[in-house]
């Protein structure tokens, strides 16, 4: 395979319980599922173990938080292609295939994400406390940090609007 699905993975059993089976339907077949364990002390290795044999895992030696388990975690796996998936995410049908056909597709494209919905409205899109949210009451990182935002009802301006992302 050339790609990797890698979920960075901390006493997060409760997550890999209720959404694991749904990766494993959904990707199995195009990518290799990696799982990086940030030296979790629940059950989570067992479960997998137990359970998904067909899952890669690599137990970090302690808790290196997020940014440095996936670095740590990325520097041990040879592909061509890497996704990085939280544990708490549903998946659905063909959700990689469109993303892996256009990185093949533009040897300039570097990195693309999928539509992310709102687990609990799938009719809206999760923003995820990204800036993009305050026309419809939601504020914007700007708007946290007590700065303006740009025209009324418009992008919010400057390093905020860099988290605005909007896949169709």
């Amino acid at each position: 395979m050339e790609t990797a699905v890698v979920l960075l993975n901390y006493n997060g059993l409760i997550f890999l319980e209720k959404f694991i089976p749904l990766v494993i339907k959904y990707t199995l077949q195009q990518a290799d599922i990696i799982v990086a364990d940030n030296a979790s002390t629940d059950a989570s290795i067992q479960y997998l173990n137990q359970n998904f044999p067909e899952i890669k895992i690599i137990q970090l030696p302690t808790n290196l938080g997020f940014a440095e388990g996936y670095n740590e975690a990325l520097k041990t796996l040879d592909y061509k292609y890497f996704v990085l998936l939280n544990t708490d995410v549903e998946v659905t049908e063909n959700w990689l295939s469109p993303m892996i056909a256009l990185l093949k597709s533009d040897d300039k494209i570097a990195a693309c994400q999928p539509k992310i919905k709102n687990y609990y409205d799938k009719g809206k899109f999760e923003h995820a406390g990204a800036a993009g949210g305050g026309r419809h009451g939601h504020r914007t990182q700007r708007q946290h940090a007590g700065q303006k935002r740009g025209r009324a009802g418009g992008p919010a301006q400057g390093p905020a609007r860099q988290a605005q992302l909007r896949v169709q």
